[in-house]
């Protein structure tokens, strides 16, 4: 195990050395390990681990960004050098810089978030007896056949910059998942269940992840055709984030600084239905979005995208901010071979009063989605279109499965007339529950 702090601290002293005026360095540990069942055999058995290091180097508003997995010393100096003569012939930006001291997080306690399971790692055959155990309890009478994974990570990060902040933390992952099959030929259908958690203790039983899977695929069967014409959609809590996430891709700082955001212009405007707000919230324990920081070295905070059913704000980084004219939101996100980005951590939308049975029941007639395909997503207006699948509804009962069809609109009124359910996972980072969206267009049979 590599020490992440002594190799950022060389890192930004060999970008001093080769003459860079501020720098940052930012070291990465990951070690993973996964197994893989496929028709009751052992398919693929993988495990993975090392460290990759990434320095930014500044001269004046020059910038230029670096990477590597070897860490000797002669690698380190070597990058620095290479990264300094970039930056000397990069392009000048204005607003590309590191933060000021007085911006900096200075009190955090990664502890606290939970994010790192203290347990060992899981053995191969651990993970194995997990992945055959799903696949067990998938293999019910009906189901041809079952894919089953199991896997673990564990990855440790540590950032300092030349401004004086030097910080880190480490995140673990438990995972278990199946794809049941059923049918046979062109009838063939597929549906899957998956859980993941920070620490191991926090899983469902294998049992109830693979008859879960089971239990979706066997309601497939049969699936055809909708008809063609304009409906409401239910969107099921496992596919309901999708709409959230397009919200949240367009308030990016990225593209409302290019122009190319279909919220570029609604700032302070009502985009959901009043009641309805979206918050970020980077400080939930055991949460795999969580961080104490961000990416510039900021702290993180909870924050308000959508105050109800009103754009508040952008989410930005440090130069976006600048672009802007407005304050960074802690939002960077930075990797070792790129500068920082703009990004959001973990996101709740308000819940509504509705289990997703009142939802169909409102709903009366339509689709039910439970899965997408594939998206065409047009950033500057907002036209959507995707393929779908699910059930079809009628007098608010599911009649039958339905496959193969494609629901469009347009993202502006989708989420302007929003009806929510109360069915999301707590758990889960995006925590959106099922939703109601009217008059869509949906091209069946």
């Amino acid at each position: 195990m590599h020490d992440l702090n002594d190799l950022t601290a060389r890192l930004l002293a060999e970008a001093k050395k080769a003459g860079a005026q501020s720098a940052d360095a930012i070291a990465v540990h990951g070690q993973s390990q996964s197994i893989d069942i496929r028709k009751g055999a052992l398919e693929q058995a993988e495990r993975a681990e090392g460290v990759e290091v990434g320095l930014r180097v500044l001269i004046g508003h020059r910038q230029a960004c670096v990477s590597a997995s070897d860490v000797s010393a002669s690698t380190l100096a070597r990058l620095a050098e290479r990264a300094v003569a970039m930056a000397r012939e990069a392009p000048e930006d204005p607003t590309a810089g590191l933060a000021d001291p007085d911006q900096l997080a200075r009190d955090w306690d990664a502890a606290a978030l939970e994010l790192s399971d203290p347990a060992e790692e899981p053995s191969a055959a651990a993970l194995e007896a997990g992945a055959r155990a799903v696949e067990a309890a998938a293999m019910r009478p009906g189901v041809v056949q079952v894919e089953a994974s199991g896997g673990y990570s564990r990855r440790a990060i540590h950032l300092a910059m030349s401004n004086g902040f030097s910080g880190g933390y480490g995140r673990t992952s438990h995972s278990l998942s199946a794809v049941a099959f059923v049918g046979e030929g062109t009838g063939m259908e597929r549906d899957w269940a998956a859980e993941g958690r920070i620490f191991a203790a926090d899983m469902p039983g294998a049992e109830e992840i693979g008859a879960r899977a089971a239990e979706r695929a066997l309601a497939r069967l049969g699936a055809s055709k909708p008809p063609t014409g304009a409906y409401p959609v239910v969107f099921d809590e496992r596919v309901a984030s999708s709409l959230v996430g397009h919200l949240i891709q367009a308030v990016n700082g990225s593209m409302i600084v290019r122009g190319t955001s279909w919220l570029r212009d609604k700032l302070g405007a009502q985009v959901l239905p009043k009641g309805m707000s979206v918050i970020e919230d980077p400080l939930r324990k055991r949460i795999p979005g969580s961080r104490p920081f961000d990416g510039e070295g900021l702290a993180t905070k909870r924050r308000v995208i959508v105050d109800d059913g009103v754009l508040a704000g952008w989410t930005l980084d440090l130069a976006t901010g600048r672009k802007l004219g407005m304050a960074s939101t802690g939002n960077a996100s930075r990797g070792t071979g790129a500068p920082p980005s703009p990004s959001t951590t973990n996101i709740d939308l308000t819940p509504g009063g509705y289990t997703r049975e009142d939802l169909l029941a409102q709903m009366g007639t339509g689709l039910l989605v439970t899965s997408l395909i594939g998206s065409t997503i047009n950033p500057t207006t907002g036209d959507y279109s995707r393929g779908a699948s699910g059930f079809w509804v009628e007098n608010g009962q599911i009649i039958r499965p339905v496959n193969e069809c494609t629901i469009a609109g347009n993202l502006i009124e989708m989420l302007g007339g929003l009806i929510a359910a109360n069915d999301a996972k707590d758990h889960h980072g995006t925590r959106v529950p099922s939703l109601l969206v009217q008059g869509l267009m949906l091209a069946g049979e």
